[in-house]
C-alpha cells in the first residue's frame, strides 16, 4: 500500500506531504483544483515519461518520494531491488524521482539510483492506476485478451507462450542471417576456392622467400665468385712451384724467431703468435677451397629460383602481403571460410529442426490457452453481466467471444467484448455502451481484476464519470467492497462515493502573494467532511438540506 507522498516544486504543488491509511481513501475537490496534478505527480515516481514542464516555479528541481509498504508475497519485485541494489531492512520501500530544469530526471529505490525501464517495472507491483480515460481501453484486443486470461487462471501457460514467442522470433532471426551468410557465401565461394587453391598449391614454407633471395644472388654472381675464391686460394698457396705456400713462409718464419728468442725474448712471444696465424691461415685456406668447389655456376637452378620468386611476389602484391607468413595466414583464412561455408548448411539444417521443435511447442500452449480461454468465457461474461445488472442495468447483455487469430506472443485468438444495454442482440462495446455504461463496465471488469491480481493499492480517478444517484451509491459500495482487501484511492465529484470512504482528503487551489496558483491537500475530519459532501450535493451554495443529507450519506 502506498503509506505516504511527498512532493516538491511539481508543477502547481510547492510542498506536500501526507500520509494515507489502509482502505478507501476518497479525493475530492473543485473542477481545477488539481486533482490530476496529484495523480500525476504519483505517476511520475512511478516511471511515467517527464519533461521540463512538470518543474514548478519554486525551484530548479521537483522532487516526489513514495513511501509503500511492499506485498509481503511478491518474489519478482524483491527480485528487482536485489538485482540492483536497492534492498531494504523490513517491508518499506522508498522510489524518489528527481526532474531538473532541463527535463533530464534521476530515479532512486531505497535509494539506490536505477534507471527508468527498473522504475517503471516495480510500479506494476504497487499501484494499479485507473485515468479518466482508461475506459478507452475496453475497446483494445489485448486489454479485453488480457482481462479474460486473469479470470481464467492460465498465467503459467501464458508465461510459456511469450517465452516460446520470444524465442521462437529469436531462432527466426537467427536463421534469416545465417541464410544471409550462406547467400553472401555461395556468391563468393567460386572466387575465395580459387584463391585457396593457387595458395594451396604454392606449397608455402616460411622464411623460404629470403632463403631463395640469397640463393638467387649467389646463383646470379656464380662466374664472379668462383674466381674469388680460386684467386683467393692461388694467393694462399700459388700454383707457380717457384713460390712457397704462404704456410710455408709462416713456418720458417716462425723458426726464424725462435732461433733468435734466447738472445731476444720477445722474439718467442712473436713467434707464438706468427705460429697462431699460421694456423689460422690454414684453416681459411681450406674453407675458402670448400666455397670455391661448391659454389655452382646452373643457369637452370638460377631459373628455377627466379621462377619461384616470381610466383612468390606475384601472390604477395595479389593479396597485399609482406611476407610468406602473411600468406600462408591468408590461406589458413581462406580455408577456414571454405569450411565455414561448408558447416553453415549444417548449421542451418540444426536451426531449422530447432525452430520446428519451438514452433510445435508454441501451437501447443495456443491451443491450451484457446481452451482455458473459451471454457472460461461464459462464466467471465456471466460474472461481469450480474455485476453490471446489480449496478442497475438490467436488461444488459455481456458476451465474450473467443476467435482465432494469427498467432503471436499472447496466443493465437482475438477477445472481443460485446455489449447491449436493453437486452437485444449484443455488438461491440466500443460502439454501443455510452459513457456512463462504459464506466460501470470498466469497475466491474477492475473489480474483477483486482481479485486475481493482488495488487496491493488501486486509484479510480473519476470511474464513476457518467453516473448519478442510486448507481452512484452502488458504485460507490462497489469500490468500497474492494477496499476490505486492498487499499482504493477514488477521485470523485459524486457524493454518494465520497461518503464512502474511510478517510477523506480534499485537493484545494490557492494563490500566493504574486498570484501565483497553488495546489494543495489536506485531509477532512468531523464538520468539515460534511461540508465537503454537502458542497458536492448543493454546488457552492451549500444549503441546511445539503448539510443534513451530507450526514446521512455519512452515517452520521
Amino acid at each position: 500500500m502506498l503509506r505516504s507522498l511527498q512532493v516538491r516544486n511539481y508543477v502547481l504543488i510547492d510542498s506536500l506531504d501526507v500520509s494515507f491509511p489502509e482502505g478507501l481513501i476518497i479525493i475530492t475537490g473543485q473542477t481545477g483544483a488539481g486533482k490530476s496534478i496529484l495523480l500525476g505527480a504519483l505517476s511520475l515516481v512511478l516511471g511515467a515519461k517527464a519533461d521540463a514542464s512538470v518543474v514548478g516555479a519554486a525551484g530548479e528541481n521537483c522532487v516526489v518520494e513514495a513511501v509503500f509498504s511492499m506485498p509481503a508475497g511478491d518474489a519478482i519485485l524483491r527480485d528487482i531491488l536485489r538485482e540492483n541494489e536497492a534492498e531494504a531492512e523490513g517491508d518499506e520501500l522508498i522510489v524518489r524521482r528527481v526532474v531538473n530544469r532541463t527535463g533530464r530526471s534521476r530515479s532512486f529505490l531505497n535509494d539506490a539510483p536505477v534507471t527508468l525501464p527498473v522504475l517503471a517495472s516495480i510500479a506494476a507491483h504497487l499501484v494499479d492506476i485507473h485515468s479518466q480515460h482508461q475506459t478507452l481501453r475496453l475497446a483494445d484486443p489485448a486489454f479485453q485478451l488480457g482481462v479474460l486470461d486473469l479470470f481464467a487462471g492460465d498465467a503459467d501457460t501464458l508465461a510459456a507462450c511469450r517465452a516460446a514467442w520470444k524465442t521462437l522470433r529469436e531462432l527466426e532471426g537467427e536463421r534469416t542471417e545465417l541464410e544471409e551468410k550462406i547467400r553472401r557465401s555461395e556468391a563468393e565461394r567460386d572466387y575465395n576456392q580459387a584463391q585457396f587453391d593457387r595458395l594451396e598449391a604454392a606449397s608455402l614454407q616460411a622464411g623460404e622467400l629470403e632463403d631463395l633471395e640469397a640463393e638467387q644472388q649467389r646463383l646470379a654472381h656464380a662466374e664472379e665468385v668462383r674466381e674469388a675464391f680460386a684467386a683467393a686460394e692461388n694467393a694462399l698457396s700459388p700454383q707457380d712451384e717457384s713460390l712457397p705456400p704462404v704456410d710455408v713462409s709462416l713456418k720458417e718464419a716462425v723458426r726464424s724467431l725462435e732461433r733468435v728468442s734466447k738472445f731476444v725474448p720477445e722474439a718467442e712471444d712473436l713467434a707464438r703468435r706468427l705460429d697462431s696465424a699460421r694456423l689460422e691461415v690454414d684453416d681459411i685456406a681450406a674453407s675458402v677451397s670448400d666455397l670455391g668447389t661448391a659454389t655452382e655456376v646452373s643457369p637452370q637452378r638460377l631459373a628455377q629460383v627466379e621462377e619461384r620468386l616470381s610466383l612468390l611476389y606475384t601472390l604477395l602484391k595479389k593479396h597485399g602481403c609482406n611476407t610468406v607468413e602473411d600468406l600462408i595466414a591468408v590461406r589458413d583464412a581462406l580455408s577456414e571460410v571454405l569450411y565455414d561455408a561448408d558447416s553453415l548448411e549444417s548449421r542451418r539444417t540444426a536451426l531449422q529442426k530447432r525452430i520446428d521443435t519451438v514452433a510445435k511447442e508454441h501451437e501447443t500452449l495456443c491451443r491450451k490457452l484457446s481452451e482455458a480461454r473459451r471454457k472460461a468465457a461464459p462464466a467471465f461474461s456471466s460474472s461481469i453481466q450480474e455485476t453490471l445488472r446489480h449496478l442497475e442495468l438490467d436488461r444488459c447483455r455481456f458476451e465474450t467471444s473467443v476467435q482465432p487469430a494469427p498467432a503471436g506472443p499472447a496466443g493465437s485468438d482475438a477477445v472481443a467484448f460485446r455489449f447491449s444495454a436493453g437486452g437485444e442482440e449484443p455488438r461491440d462495446i466500443a460502439k454501443v455502451a455510452s459513457g456512463g455504461e462504459l464506466s460501470r463496465i470498466m469497475l466491474s471488469l477492475k473489480q474483477m481484476m483486482a481479485r486475481f491480481t493482488e495488487m496491493p493499492t488501486l486509484v479510480f480517478d473519476e470511474i464513476d464519470t457518467g453516473v448519478s444517484g442510486s448507481v452512484a451509491d452502488k458504485m460507490g459500495g462497489m469500490i468500497c467492497a474492494m477496499s476490505a482487501d486492498m487499499q482504493v484511492f477514488a477521485i470523485t465529484h459524486l457524493p454518494q462515493v465520497a461518503a464512502k470512504g474511510k478517510a477523506h482528503y480534499v485537493v484545494e487551489k490557492t494563490y500566493d502573494a504574486q498570484g501565483r496558483p497553488v495546489s494543495a491537500m489536506r485531509r477532512l475530519e468531523g464538520e468539515e467532511r460534511v461540508t465537503e459532501v454537502a458542497r458536492m450535493l448543493s454546488g457552492s451554495r451549500i444549503t441546511e438540506a445539503a448539510i443534513e443529507n451530507a450526514k446521512v450519506l455519512l452515517g452520521e
